[in-house]
């Protein structure tokens, strides 16, 4: 279906004042918001990861306050169980004939924004009850299969891995996430302003910003956005230069256990080409490629024991590949 050029801008402008809802509450942390928004506009799904108290629950609580999309919150512990979030059938009877039947009764998987909090705090058996629904978008149960309602869109937290009483996310969840963005501490004047906000007597009333509908249209448009030939074969080159079987670089084959996959290269472009589309833009730069490897990369590269037990991460072999491979020529920016 075609949206017409005065459409697109009405988007676009809405698309800004979410930003500056969700900033009412949210004080710096630009960069993760951004992040965010992309994984919302590429139809994917995020894991935010930050040490307790960096007001990661509140973003995902502001941002579905911005929107007008059915919001709901898993908490996870180590008790929880696979049918606490896709849901159960339970014995129903039919008052009028006396039959009994089973009756599927919807998990809080069944919504547009799932706040998955703490999804590292549960084993992994219950987190892999999300692997069919981040994946198909639906959710099979008892022989039959739930579609679920569009857009759909998990953000699930975690503590670092390294907090007493977590559990590692089975590497094929972690695929699944579009995004692996990690939350820092503020800065002295950020945190400034969150503590002079957050201990006075005042609320902030955050306005509705999109529907269902517009974001799905927003969805759409972002498949529009171009990408020059040129960049997409520097997106492979990145890719594939993480395998240490088939990389030239000496560094990853020294500090990389496992490299990123073709999804990996699927979810730059997808990335870059929201992150242009939020800036207002309908081509693909060189910065877009740039500001969203990291998040791309950073669940999808393995590292080995030996980098492990130097500190040298994912990030690390990312910017070192931007340094090593070179840039398509060309206005490219």
């Amino acid at each position: 279906m075609e949206i017409s050029e005065s459409s697109v801008q009405q988007l676009l402008q809405k698309l800004g004042q979410l930003v500056r809802e969700i900033q009412k509450v949210i004080v710096g942390q630009d960069e993760v918001l951004e992040e965010v928004i992309v994984a919302l506009l590429a139809g994917g799904h995020c894991l935010i990861e930050g040490v307790p108290g960096l007001a990661k629950t509140l973003m995902v609580r502001t941002m579905a306050q911005a929107l007008d999309l059915s919001f709901r919150r898993i908490q996870f512990t180590p008790d929880l169980m696979p049918t606490d979030i896709v849901g159960t059938e339970v014995l129903e009877e039919d008052h009028s004939t006396g039959k009994r039947f089973f009756q599927f009764n919807k998990g809080p998987l069944f919504g547009n924004i799932i706040l998955a909090d703490e999804i590292n705090r549960t084993p992994p058996k219950t987190q892999s009850a999300l692997l069919e629904a981040m994946q198909e978008f639906e959710v099979t149960y008892g022989g039959k299969t739930y579609p679920l309602d569009r857009p759909f869109f998990i953000l699930a937290t975690q503590n670092p891995i390294e907090q007493a009483g977590t559990y590692p996310l089975p590497e094929a969840q972690l695929d699944r996430f579009l995004l692996y963005i990690r939350i820092g501490y503020p800065t002295e004047q950020e945190e400034t302003a969150i503590l002079t906000n957050t201990t006075a007597n005042r609320k902030t009333h955050v306005g509705q910003v999109l529907n269902a509908g517009e974001i799905q249209q927003l969805q759409a448009l972002v498949r529009d956005v171009t990408i020059n030939d040129d960049l997409v074969i520097y997106v492979s080159s990145i890719i594939r230069a993480t395998r240490p079987a088939t990389s030239t670089n000496a560094y990853v084959k020294e500090w990389v256990r496992w490299g990123a996959g073709p999804r990996a290269g699927q979810a730059l472009i997808l990335t870059a080409k929201a992150r242009a589309l939020l800036k207002g833009r309908y081509a693909v730069q060189m910065e877009d490629i740039q500001a969203m490897a990291r998040p791309v990369l950073r669940h999808r590269v393995l590292m080995n024991f030996k980098a492990e037990a130097e500190n040298i991460t994912s990030d690390d072999v990312t910017q070192t590949l931007f340094k090593s491979i070179s840039r398509p020529k060309g206005n490219l920016v």
